[in-house]
């Protein structure tokens, strides 16, 4: 069942263009230099649509499992990145995908445009040369849709990826309303916030999950809200907005 992103009406660049790209059950927001990217974007993600689901054709176990599975050198290069980001963190592969899509997608349009960001139902890869603000959707949260992450050009490319125990129809464990994850990776941005939101159960799990998972060094910053309680740990600039 399709959820409409309503989020992205209030997302807006006025240095660059944007525009969706739609394929299969993948629904890109892709923010570049030029309007003609599209029909690079478009073919971009139809190669790794195809890559990923002929691979999970022949081998099921990558779609249906709850935990790690065993690397495969000879996976598509998607895959790779989705068991890596996976056994690092505990989950199973698809806890990555949204994640690992957006940064294939953004790394191929980095050949051609200079900026570029991929919004891929909350988890974001950013390639920027000047600063940016992430708004946070913690759902009834009254933090949600008042605070924003900042990025600086420096830290891009990064990933920047959420999940929430409360809103959307990712499965998860936990009942966080939103985490949130700064990392180099996407894919292992996606499967950290995943990972971190399946042990928030309550208000009193925030600061043994950020102080276990802010020892990650592959990690730079981690965000971690329920109800009225945020934790924040590493580099993670929160602003008002």
């Amino acid at each position: 069942m399709y959820d409409e992103r309503t989020y992205r009406q209030y997302s807006k660049s006025d240095d660059l263009c944007q525009f969706r790209v739609l394929y299969g059950e993948t629904d890109l927001l892709v923010v570049c230099d030029s309007p003609d990217l599209k029909e690079k974007a478009e073919k971009a993600v139809k190669e790794l649509y195809m890559s990923l689901t002929k691979y999970i054709t022949k081998h099921p176990l990558l779609e249906t499992s709850f935990v790690p599975v065993r690397y495969d050198f000879f996976a598509p290069e998607i895959v790779r990145n989705m068991m890596k980001a996976a056994s690092k963190m505990g989950v199973d592969p698809m806890a990555s995908v949204a994640g690992a899509i957006a940064e294939a997608v953004g790394r191929k349009l980095l050949k051609f445009s200079k900026q570029v960001i991929i919004e891929n139902g909350g988890d974001i890869f950013m390639k920027t040369d000047i600063p940016r603000k992430v708004a946070v959707f913690a759902g009834e949260s009254p933090f949600s849709e008042k605070i924003a992450i900042e990025i600086e050009p420096e830290e891009t490319p990064i990933g920047i990826c959420t999940s929430s125990g409360t809103v959307g129809p990712s499965f998860s464990f936990g009942s966080a309303d939103a985490v949130v994850i700064k990392a180099r990776s996407c894919a292992l941005a996606d499967a950290a916030a995943t990972a971190i939101g399946n042990t928030i159960k309550k208000t009193q799990d925030i600061d043994a999950a950020i102080e276990k998972y802010g020892k990650l060094k592959e990690l730079s910053g981690i965000m971690a809200i329920k109800g009225d309680r945020m934790g924040v740990i590493g580099r993670i600039n929160v602003t008002k907005i």
